[in-house]
């Protein structure tokens, strides 16, 4: 169950599957009339029959922030399991709505209302099935489509020859060391800080990635990371994310003083 699954926290794109939700909630109960909604005459269809489809679109919206805990809670990681508790919270919390429809605005006052045991098994869970491969389709796609924008923006940093390299987002590579052959790249991994030694040269990273700053001849930094100046004996450093201290020799002094005291 620690397969990972796509993962889209943009709220836009949830929106546009609870607005697909709805309309498809709407056009099922139209077409098949389950829960007495045959009884409904002409324009009352598109009174009393769009309000399922709300409740079914405020389901998936309300459970939404369950998403955002689970995510952090994973060290920011989706599973397959992640994806199937929420799934179980919306199918559980769409039940309810759609029951309190149903006993409230469908059948109001009845004196023998379907028991709750057949609106679940004989209504509520065929319906289901049949409208929840709308939600697996758009979350599944909206979650390839953002992962796959994600890795566009990613920066690599190539390792000579046959040696592996490195890509990750700008703002996780904190800052690169110069080692005689190799360099050492700090960066996050999740909120963990991570070294990789890769084969290449401090100058040709300088190069492919202009937004780095030299501060030393065996050091470039990410200026997103910077913290602070401090001066210890007579020499200078900047500290970046996580206390990382850099020494600034003096041919760059001025330079990186003037980028972040202004």
């Amino acid at each position: 169950m620690n397969i990972k699954y796509p993962f889209d926290p943009v709220l836009k794109h949830h929106l546009l599957i609870a607005l697909s939700l709805a309309i498809w909630i709407f056009l099922f109960l139209a077409l098949t009339e389950p829960l007495d909604t045959s009884e409904f005459m002409g324009v009352e269809k598109f009174i009393y029959l769009p309000i399922y489809g709300i409740a079914g679109a405020i389901a998936y919206i309300l459970v939404l922030p369950l998403q955002g805990v689970i995510y952090k809670k994973n060290k920011e990681k989706w599973t397959l399991l992640s994806e199937i508790t929420f799934g179980l919270s919306m199918f559980i919390f769409g039940f309810i709505l759609s029951r309190c429809v149903y006993l409230f605005v469908i059948v109001p006052g009845a004196p023998n209302p379907y028991s709750l045991r057949y609106f679940f098994t004989a209504l509520y869970l065929p319906a289901i099935l049949t409208i929840f491969p709308i939600i697996a389709i758009g979350r599944w796609s909206f979650g390839r489509y953002f992962e796959k924008k994600l890795e566009d923006k990613k920066i690599e940093i190539q390792g000579e020859g046959t040696y592996e390299g490195l890509r990750l987002m700008m703002n996780d590579l904190i800052c690169i060391k110069s080692d005689d052959n190799y360099i050492e790249v700090s960066y996050l991994n999740n909120g963990t800080i991570k070294k990789q030694l890769i084969r290449n040269k401090l100058s040709k990273v300088e190069a492919d990635i202009p937004e780095l700053m030299r501060t030393h001849r065996s050091y470039l930094i990410n200026p997103d990371h910077f913290q602070q100046f401090k001066m210890e004996s007579g020499k200078l450093s900047v500290f970046l994310t996580s206390e990382i201290g850099i020494p600034v020799s003096k041919t760059y002094t001025e330079k990186v003083k003037g980028t972040f005291q202004n």
